[in-house]
C-alpha cells in the first residue's frame, strides 16, 4: 500500500482529524471505521480502509499528524532555553503538550489518553526514530539530574511524570470542549510544572526503599 502520506491530503487530514475526535470521545474499541468516514463526510463506507487499511494503521497515522509539529516545537524550545536543570527540561518536553491541548478542535491529548486502557502503548515504538531519539534524550536528561533517586524508582518516575501530564491536559482539553471554566493557562502550566517536578525531585522515603529491597528481582523492569 503507499504511504498514506501522499494519498488525498486533504481526504487523509478530514479522515485523521474525525478519527482522533471519535476515539478521544468513544474510546479506541468504541467507533467503526465506517463511522470514522461519515465523521468525516466521505460518503464511500470503504475510504478510510481504502486509504488505511486498518484501525491501527488509522491510529499511526494520528501520531504521525500530531508529532512533528511537537517535535519541532521542542526543538525551539531547547534553542532557546538552554535548559540546564530539571524544571527547564520538564518545561521543554510538556510545554509543547499542554500547548496542543489549547488549539482549537485539539482532541489529541484525550485520544493519547485513551490509548492505555485498550492496550495499544505499542505505537510509541513504531514511531519515526527522530521522535524516539528525542524522548529518549529527555529521559537521560532528566535521570542524570536525578541522582539520588535510585533505579528502577528514578525511571518510573519520570514515566508516570510523563503520564500525568498528558492526563492533565486531557482533562484541561476535554473542559474546555464541553465549556467548563479552567485556570489561565500560564496559571495551569506553571503550578503543573511545579507539581511535577517535585514529584521527581521528591526524596525516596524509608518505605519505599524497603519496598524496593524486598521485591523479588525478576518483577523490577530492565532500565536501558
Amino acid at each position: 500500500m503507499p504511504d498514506v502520506l501522499t494519498i488525498s491530503p486533504s481526504t487523509k487530514e478530514q479522515i485523521v482529524r474525525a478519527a482522533e475526535q471519535l476515539f478521544a470521545e468513544r474510546g479506541i474499541e468504541g467507533v467503526s471505521l465506517r463511522q470514522i468516514g461519515a465523521a468525516a463526510g466521505n460518503g464511500n463506507n470503504s475510504a478510510v480502509q481504502y486509504h488505511f487499511g486498518s484501525k491501527d494503521q488509522l491510529i499511526r497515522a494520528i501520531f504521525e499528524y500530531r508529532l512533528p509539529s511537537l517535535h519541532e516545537r521542542r526543538r525551539i524550545l531547547i534553542a532557546r532555553l538552554h535548559p540546564n536543570d530539571l524544571r527547564s527540561w520538564v518545561e521543554c518536553y510538556v510545554l509543547p503538550i499542554l500547548e496542543q491541548g489549547e488549539q482549537k478542535e485539539s482532541n489529541y491529548l484525550s485520544f493519547v489518553a485513551m490509548l492505555q486502557p485498550y492496550g495499544r502503548r505499542q505505537f510509541f515504538a513504531t514511531l519515526a526514530e527522530e521522535f524516539q531519539q528525542a524522548t529518549q534524550a529527555f529521559h537521560e536528561q532528566v535521570r542524570s539530574l536525578l541522582p539520588h533517586i535510585p533505579e528502577p524508582l528514578r525511571t518510573h518516575r519520570i514515566a508516570q511524570a510523563l503520564a500525568f501530564s498528558v492526563h492533565a491536559a486531557a482533562d484541561r482539553e476535554r473542559a474546555q470542549a464541553g465549556g467548563r471554566r479552567v485556570l489561565p493557562f500560564a496559571v495551569h502550566v506553571s503550578d503543573l510544572l511545579d507539581g511535577l517536578v517535585g514529584f521527581l525531585e521528591a526524596p525516596v522515603s524509608p518505605h519505599a526503599l524497603a519496598a524496593l529491597e524486598g521485591a523479588d528481582p525478576d518483577d523490577l523492569p530492565l532500565i536501558p
